[in-house]
């Protein structure tokens, strides 16, 4: 199952999501790979550390080839390294992504990213890729190549304007690119219980007939010590709430499947 986490505004969660579901699922015994598309590189140094080398092959390099002529292209998974978790792989993101953007946008390179999944799901169980906060080549790519989108939801009113756009942008691609392309579901995320908008807000898009998931993931310190630490929360404190809670919706997102 390939997964594409996207949402158009930033700091909703991405990276946290994607990184998150993807350890759990390695942590279950399932081979497991995160393909970072996002510049910045959030998921990258969350699984690889800031210390990281920076000669890492990366999908940058797996996107560049495309635009030379050889005779015989590197396999994707050329362009993979392995995390310290077994099971737990990881395509790095890259600076480079933001040059080659509007090369690839113009040579058409939009299918490489699904062709190459094609051929990386014989080697894993779960894809997740994480994608930039835009409507861009990469996060076309990733919706024209994966079967699900998860959609980070943050209970704030800008972000739920922002949805209604994302989903016809999601069924536009799933009409025209991705037949197989569904919406798997909104995580919930930083949800604060005790407080009555995020409960309204959340209430009125079920309410609306969205496919709202559950659980909802709370607001916790605990998740900014995992991102410092590098360390997924399933590693880090397997017994936190926090962390039962991405359990769950990695085990209702499999029931799905």
């Amino acid at each position: 199952m390939q997964h594409v986490v996207f949402n158009q505004k930033g700091g909703v969660g991405k990276s946290t999501i994607t990184c998150n579901l993807a350890a759990i699922s390695a942590w279950q015994g399932k081979r497991t790979l995160v393909i970072d598309l996002d510049s910045q590189g959030n998921s990258t140094r969350y699984l690889l550390g800031a210390d990281m080398p920076d000669n890492l092959p990366n999908v940058a390099e797996f996107f560049e080839q495309s635009l030379k002529f050889t005779i015989r292209d590197k396999g994707a998974s050329e362009y993979i390294v392995h995390t310290q978790w077994e099971g737990l792989d990881l395509m790095p993101s890259s600076p480079l992504l933001d040059e080659l953007h509007s090369k690839l946008e113009s040579r058409h390179k939009i299918y490489k990213l699904r062709d190459a999944l094609e051929l990386l799901a014989e080697d894993y169980d779960q894809i997740f890729i994480d994608t930039p906060p835009a409507l861009n080549f990469y996060t076309r790519c990733a919706l024209i190549a994966a079967q699900g989108c998860l959609i980070p939801f943050d209970c704030d009113d800008f972000s739920r304007r922002a949805l209604y756009t994302l989903l016809e942008n999601v069924a536009e691609i799933k009409a025209d690119h991705n037949s197989e392309l569904e919406v798997e579901g909104i995580i919930v995320n930083q949800f604060q219980a005790r407080a009555n908008l995020p409960q309204r807000m959340v209430q009125e898009l079920i309410d609306e007939g969205l496919p709202v998931l559950q659980p909802y993931l709370r607001s916790s310190v605990r998740i900014r010590e995992s991102h410092e630490q590098s360390m997924p929360m399933i590693f880090l404190d397997p017994s936190h709430t926090l962390t039962q809670e991405f359990v769950a919706l990695h085990d209702a997102l499999a029931e799905k499947a």
